[in-house]
């Protein structure tokens, strides 16, 4: 064979072979993601997990009223449960009655918009509360000794937190924003920035995160800011909180609802 026929055989092999080898590698690597990414959501393949939907902000209890942009929060997280290739049930707060555990869950919306949220709070992060007042429309996020008030068109706040308990290994995730706007970029965190998650608090890690969203009259949910990792402060009880089993600061308010405007 010609010395430059051999040339070209060989390199043509050489490009078939390192051409292969990448793209073993690119299918290795795009699996251990989505493998990590299933494991941090507790989303195997062909399992289901729960969305569990806030009220809008002043509706009554018995109304099933939900905020469009709580509803787009509900779009990305589906779309994230579709990528992780489970289901999703998107169910009332009002109407779930199961335990925590057994299935990943989503729960979006304050402790007054989201009844379920204000269980998960005073079970697991009993140092965390909003405190709203209706006829002003004042409303504060407070975690430990420090309150977070929200400015309306100029700062909202949300708590990002991932919690495990109960009767299984699934994670519960909580999206406790000051409204509807807040809970929308919160979602958009969670769904977009998982990597990022992941490498500070681990596949299986707790977590609770401040997050602020700047300029929502003109921004939207697009500009968040990372506030703080309060953690520490949401787990542990309020000053003089009960100390006896499931005994901590309720977390609601003494006003009407009004978490998700």
């Amino acid at each position: 064979m010609d010395g430059n026929v051999l040339n070209i055989v060989l390199g043509v092999v050489s490009s078939a072979v390192s051409a292969a080898l990448a793209w073993t590698l690119q299918v290795a690597l795009r699996r251990r993601r989505l493998n990590r990414k299933r494991a941090f959501f507790g989303m195997p393949a062909g399992t289901e997990c729960l969305i569990v939907a806030p009220r809008k902000a002043g509706t009554p209890y018995e109304e099933r009223v939900i905020a469009q942009r709580d509803v787009y929060a509900m779009m990305e997280l589906a779309a994230m449960v579709s990528d992780c290739g489970a289901t999703a049930e998107i169910i009332s707060a009002v109407e779930v009655r199961q335990g925590v555990g057994g299935r990943a869950e989503f729960c979006i919306g304050g402790p007054t918009a989201n009844e379920r949220t204000a269980a998960h709070l005073r079970w697991r992060l009993p140092g965390v509360s909003m405190s709203v007042q209706w006829d002003t429309r004042a409303v504060s996020l407070i975690v430990g000794d420090r309150s977070y008030p929200m400015e309306k068109g100029v700062s909202e706040y949300v708590l990002l937190a991932r919690i495990t308990g109960g009767e299984g290994e699934r994670p519960t995730f909580l999206i406790c924003g000051q409204t509807a706007v807040s809970n929308l970029a919160a979602a958009r965190v969670l769904a977009r920035r998982h990597r990022e998650l992941i490498r500070a608090h681990g596949p299986h890690g707790t977590f609770a995160l401040l997050l602020r969203v700047l300029q929502p009259d003109s921004y939207g949910s697009d500009v968040v800011e990372f506030v703080a990792d309060v953690t520490a402060q949401a787990t542990a009880p309020p000053p003089g909180a009960a100390t006896e089993p499931g005994q901590g600061r309720p977390a609601g308010t003494t006003a009407a609802p009004a978490a998700s405007a």
